[in-house]
């Protein structure tokens, strides 16, 4: 590398540390822990390269960020920062930062961005809008805390993503927050003033269905909520709108809980509109791919819960640890469940490990057992899958083996579970976390017959 990097953190040992690597690698540094001293630096041309920490003593390195592009147009600034939320990542974006990074960062990452950085000119600054600093700050609750690195690569891209006219793909398993990224998306966009329209499957339904849609959302964003789920003719309904857009078209986000890529090869799924969608695919990973985040999740939907008028209450570290140990199948929206449920049920100020056991079914979210503690499901599957292949002598079972084990899974499954909800779709679509449209489509593929029942529990 070569350049002249400027370096602003009130923290020494990161300033040492980022000094000596950028030196090695054969940049000139200059480090400061003020503010001003950077933007002195800036105004009298110094500095190839900006990098600055958001919290500082004299001020905020976000908000200095546009005084710095009015100085220097073409000077590349890298925010890291400790405040490691969706919100860091969309502010550096809309106040043009050329990258953002959390604390803590991986240094060699970090020197690859530097070299990027240095390589190439940052772009001029877009138009703004004046009312960017109002809608931060009415969206500024978003429930998307997480500071792994699955999670942070998703907030940049979201940053990258929000003003482009691109279609976009959400994905994830239910309950991981596709539809507060789309919402995000949204509110942090130049359409941010627009309407925002989920289309129901329901109003697809009539021929005059989309133009409808399309005269309710005019230019702003319209997002169509587990795609994967439409039948076939409400999917070319999309696609024949989808092709009559105009230049004045809203924005087009989309998500799926499925995957749509295996559904298209099964035909399950058009072609047409499956690359129609998919301009910019997001990736949201389970709350297991991060349970890193837990703890401070929990934190969140805790503080949250507080500020509703509930009484205060904090896990302990038993507690915490049994939440991060639970598989979570449903997801960042079965975590908030359950500490709401925490929250009404106890009286202590703390939150005890067999609270958290007791709310969740199963000590430290272990495996599900049989009647007689003899072995867990997964055994009793694998048994039972033995037994079927060897009873056809050394021949292969006939093709479909997948979704017939899982139909003979899922039946019982939710038929007990609805019994234990008496009926109740919603609390059973909780009980098992996962979407209502998801259990109401079950329901129907499997020919469940739904009535009121008496509550098992």
């Amino acid at each position: 590398m070569d350049g002249t990097v400027l370096v602003a953190d009130d923290d020494r040992t990161i300033r040492t540390v980022l000094t000596q690597a950028l030196t090695r690698a054969g940049c000139r540094v200059h480090a400061t822990s003020s503010l001003v001293t950077l933007k002195r630096w800036v105004e009298e041309g110094r500095g190839d390269l900006v990098i600055s920490d958001v919290v500082m003593p004299d001020g905020n390195g976000l908000d200095a960020l546009p005084e710095i592009a009015h100085m220097r147009p073409d000077l590349p600034v890298i925010v890291i920062s400790a405040q490691n939320t969706i919100m860091t990542a969309i502010q550096a974006a809309e106040k043009e930062a050329f990258d953002y990074l959390p604390k803590p960062f991986d240094l060699p990452d970090l020197m690859k961005r530097a070299a990027r950085a240095l390589e190439q000119k940052r772009r001029m600054p877009p138009p703004r809008r004046s009312d960017g600093a109002e809608a931060v700050g009415q969206s500024a609750d978003l429930p998307l805390v997480g500071r792994t690195p699955a999670m942070q690569a998703l907030y940049r891209l979201v940053a990258r993503v929000m003003n482009t006219e691109l279609a976009v793909l959400i994905t994830g398993e239910s309950g991981t927050g596709k539809s507060l990224i789309a919402r995000a998306i949204h509110d942090f966009s130049d359409r941010r003033s627009l309407p925002f329209v989920v289309a129901t499957p329901d109003d697809l339904v009539p021929m005059e269905g989309p133009a409808k849609l399309l005269a309710k959302v005019g230019q702003g964003t319209l997002l169509f909520d587990e795609i994967g789920d439409l039948d076939a003719d409400a999917q070319a309904r999309i696609t024949r709108m989808l092709d009559s857009l105009t230049d004045h078209a809203p924005r087009i986000l989309a998500t799926s809980q499925g995957d749509l890529a295996r559904r298209l090869k099964s035909g399950g799924f058009r072609q047409d509109l499956y690359y129609r969608l998919g301009g910019v695919t997001i990736p949201v990973p389970s709350l297991r791919e991060r349970i890193e985040d837990i703890p401070a999740l929990a934190e969140h939907f805790l503080l949250r819960a507080e500020r509703d008028g509930m009484t205060p209450r904090a896990l302990s570290d038993e507690a915490a640890e049994v939440l991060r140990a639970y598989p979570w199948p449903g997801n960042v929206r079965q975590l908030e469940n359950t500490i709401q449920r925490l929250m009404v049920t106890g009286t202590e100020a703390e939150i005890s490990r067999a609270e958290v056991e007791a709310t969740l079914g199963a000590p430290s979210g272990g495996p599900m057992v049989a009647l007689d503690e003899a072995e867990n499901l997964g055994a009793s599957v694998a048994r039972h899958l033995k037994r079927y292949f060897d009873l056809h002598g050394g021949s292969l079972p006939p093709p479909g083996v997948y979704q017939r084990v899982l139909r003979e899974i899922e039946v019982p499954l939710i038929e007990i579970a609805l019994d234990a909800t008496g009926g109740n779709q919603a609390r059973c679509a909780d009980l098992l976390g996962i979407n209502r449209n998801t259990l109401r489509k079950k329901i129907t593929e499997l020919g469940i017959e739904v009535t009121r029942r008496r509550k098992l529990m």
